[in-house]
């Protein structure tokens, strides 16, 4: 048996994230054409996306759960991509009148993110990943058991992306 009483033979797995939006057009047009997402299914009402999370149309889905009201709070949900030069997508976010809760900003870990809103008010927050982030530390000459203890991960991990970066840097990727 797994946690609460689910027998071991039927795993549950996490599919994806659903968020219910106004407009199922324009929330495809800024996940497509702004962050550059690619559409894994469109069934019409419900689009769902490579990165596995989804959009509802929330006419449609209040439909789903028996009329009752869709309602969500303020800044209550964020949708977390990574993208390792924050600092241009920044650049390409401004040109595209998109609304910034911030702009790139380094974490008390000393991850660089940005974050905005999508047109349904939802937080986006774009990344570094934490292996680009070990890497330039390690170009500040930062050492790794610092690194490690700054970013509140295992020296290993710490390791891997300072080879993962610092090899692809090598093959000019």
């Amino acid at each position: 048996m797994h946690a609460a009483g689910v027998p071991a033979e039927v795993p549950m797995k996490f599919v994806c994230t659903l968020l219910v939006v106004e407009d199922i057009a324009r929330a495809r047009a800024f996940y497509e054409t702004v962050l550059g997402q690619t559409v894994k299914f469109d069934f019409g009402d419900n689009v769902t996306f490579a990165g596995d999370f989804a959009i509802h149309r929330k006419s449609h889905y209040r439909g789903l759960i028996g009329d009752l009201e869709v309602a969500r709070g303020r800044n209550d949900v964020e949708l977390y991509f990574e993208y390792d030069d924050v600092e241009a997508m920044e650049k390409r976010l401004d040109g595209q009148a998109v609304r910034f809760l911030h702009k790139t900003r380094e974490q008390p870990w000393r991850q660089r993110v940005l974050r905005v809103y999508d047109p349904d008010g939802y937080i986006v927050e774009i990344g570094e990943s934490l292996g680009h982030l070990c890497y330039r530390l390690s170009l500040d000459g930062i050492a790794e058991p610092e690194i490690a203890e700054t970013v509140g991960i295992p020296e290993g991990m710490v390791r891997e992306g300072i080879a993962r970066y610092g090899a692809s840097k090598q093959r000019g990727v």
